[in-house]
C-alpha cells in the first residue's frame, strides 16, 4: 500500500544540534566550589552509618510484549510504566528525529540512529503521548515515517529520572557507575552521597572550550569519555552526574532551558529529606544551591552565589 507522504517543517523544535552548546560557555575559574553548603558530609553519622549501595541497577529493555510500528520503525511501549519508551529505525535514511509531545503539550525533539533500539524518558508523568518518527526527505523537510500515540501511567512518578536514556546513558559496566558505587560506600546518607558526586564532578572535570566550539550535530555525551578526558560541557557535565545519581537510586533530571540568555542544561535531584533540588532551599539551616555543576566547576563561590540567587537567572524548557 502506497504510504502518504506528509512533510512537516522542523525549525524551531529541532534544537539537539544546537541546544546544550550555544550557552556552555563559562568564566575562568578563580577556585572551585561546590555551590553547596553545609551538607550532610561535614557532620557524618555519630552512629557510622551507611548510606545502602546500589548494585542491581535499572536497565530499560526492549521487552516486546507491546509494539508499534510498521516495516522500518518499531516503538517498545512494553515499559512505559517505568517511565520509558524504546525505538527503532530500521530504514535506509540517515537523518532521523523522534519527537515526542508529552502531557501538555511540550514537544521534546532527538536524533534517531539505524540499528538497535534507543530509550526516551517519559517525563511528562501520567497522561498521553504523541510519538512521530520522522526522516529526512531533504533540506530541513522531514517526512512522517510512522505516528503512535500512546497512554502512561507510571509506577512511580521518579521513574523517568532514575533509569538510563539517550542523553543519561549508563550500564552495570560504566566505570562512571563502579565510581558512583565507591562513592556510595563512603557516604553516610543520600545528602552526603549527592556532596560526594557533585564534588567529584567539579573539582575533576574541566570545561572543554574546543569542543564547545567545534560541537557536530547530534552530538551525545558519553560519561565515561567525560571521566576518562576530565573535560566536557555542559550537557557532559550534566549527564555525567546525573548518570552516577541514578545508578546509586536518587532521581535526577537532566534539565534543559535558559541560564540567562542562553541555553544551558544542568540537573536536578530528588531528596527524600527535602524534595527537588532545583533551586534556592533551606535544610538545616544551611543554604543549598541549584545544582549547575558547570557553574560551580568554572566559577568562584561567590560569583556561584551571585548568578544563582534567588534561581531568577534560570528558566527550565525541558526536563530528561
Amino acid at each position: 500500500m502506497c504510504k502518504k507522504l506528509f512533510m512537516t517543517y522542523l525549525s524551531v523544535i529541532l534544537v539537539l544540534s544546537v541546544l546544550f552548546f550555544a550557552g556552555c560557555s563559562v568564566k575562568s575559574s578563580e577556585g572551585a566550589s561546590t555551590g553547596l553548603s553545609g551538607s550532610s558530609s561535614s557532620k557524618k553519622d555519630s552512629k557510622g552509618e551507611k548510606r545502602t549501595t546500589v548494585h542491581e541497577y535499572l536497565l530499560p529493555e526492549a521487552a516486546g510484549t507491546v509494539v508499534y510500528g510498521n516495516d522500518i520503525v518499531s516503538i517498545d511501549a512494553s515499559n512505559v510504566s517505568e517511565g520509558y519508551v524504546m525505538i527503532q529505525y530500521s530504514g535506509g535514511i540517515e537523518q532521523i528525529r523522534v519527537q515526542i509531545t508529552v502531557p501538555g503539550g511540550t514537544t521534546y525533539t532527538y536524533a534517531l540512529a539505524a540499528g538497535s533500539y534507543e530509550t526516551f524518558p517519559l517525563s511528562g508523568g501520567d497522561g498521553s503521548y504523541h510519538i512521530d518518527v520522522l526522516e529526512n526527505a531533504y533540506d530541513d523537510l522531514y517526512a512522517i515515517a510512522f505516528s503512535q500515540d500512546i497512554s502512561v501511567t507510571l509506577n512511580d512518578e521518579f521513574r523517568p529520572f532514575l533509569y538510563p536514556n539517550q542523553f543519561v546513558w549508563f550500564t552495570q559496566d560504566y566505570k562512571a557507575v563502579e565510581y558512583a558505587a565507591s562513592l556510595s560506600e563512603d557516604s553516610s546518607d543520600d545528602l552526603d552521597y549527592v556532596e560526594h558526586v557533585y564534588e567529584y564532578v567539579i573539582d575533576n572535570i574541566s570545561y572543554d572550550e574546543e569542543l564547545a566550539a567545534n560541537v557536530k550535530t547530534n552530538y551525545l555525551p558519553n560519561i565515561d569519555t567525560t571521566m576518562s578526558t576530565k573535560k566536557g560541557i555542559c550537557f557532559d557535565y550534566a549527564s555525567l552526574m546525573a548518570a552516577m545519581l541514578r545508578s546509586q537510586g536518587v532521581p535526577a533530571k537532566l534539565v534543559v532551558g535558559y541560564s540567562g540568555d542562553a541555553y544551558h542544561a544542568w540537573i536536578s535531584v530528588y531528596l527524600k529529606e527535602i524534595g527537588w533540588v532545583d533551586d534556592i532551599i533551606e535544610f538545616d539551616g544551611k543554604t543549598w544551591s541549584l545544582m549547575d555543576p558547570t557553574l560551580a566547576a568554572n566559577n568562584s563561590s561567590s560569583s556561584v552565589a551571585e548568578y544563582i540567587g534567588d534561581g531568577s537567572n534560570y528558566t527550565i524548557k525541558y526536563s530528561y
